[in-house]
């Protein structure tokens, strides 16, 4: 041994977990949720043949290689799918006395990239598929999470 130390990512493993508590924080996403505390989006996306993919893994599906790099997403697209929950498990700020709102969008940066979060200041009645949105940053227990907000005139 060399006596060099590997230098653990700020912040530690365990801060993670302690600050995301109830997330499954993995060795494949723990650099997504270092992402999050600055609020950046992180995706990843192949070094060697530029394809984005989510969720976390450490192969790329597309050709195989371990050379993939969590990387800034601008959080702009377009809702692909949506769902309203009646009901759910307790979370803190959801309340499910209206019908809360998840849905996936598609990101501007590949066709067929998509990321799923909530929709938030918007009435349910104008969340509807094809609406173009952006990334938003709401605070959940003392930590950053990734929402959408409606983009465009009246949003």
């Amino acid at each position: 041994m060399t006596g060099h130390r590997r230098e653990e990512p700020y912040p530690s493993n365990g801060e993670l977990v302690q600050r995301f508590p109830g997330e499954p924080i993995t060795h494949d996403n723990a650099a997504h949720y270092r992402g999050r505390l600055r609020k950046q989006l992180l995706v990843n996306r192949c070094d060697d043949c530029a394809i984005w993919h989510a969720p976390p893994k450490p192969v790329c599906p597309e050709c195989w290689s371990a050379n993939v790099t969590a990387t800034p997403v601008t959080g702009n697209g377009e809702i692909f799918m949506n769902v309203f929950l009646h009901q759910g498990p307790p979370a803190p700020g959801v309340d499910y006395s209206t019908p809360y709102p998840v849905v996936t969008v598609e990101l501007e940066e590949q066709v067929g990239l998509r990321f799923t979060a909530t929709v938030a200041d918007a009435d349910n009645d104008d969340i509807r598929i094809g609406q173009a949105v952006r990334l938003d940053w709401r605070e959940r227990n003392g930590a950053p999470m990734p929402v959408f907000v409606l983009a465009g005139a009246g949003a």
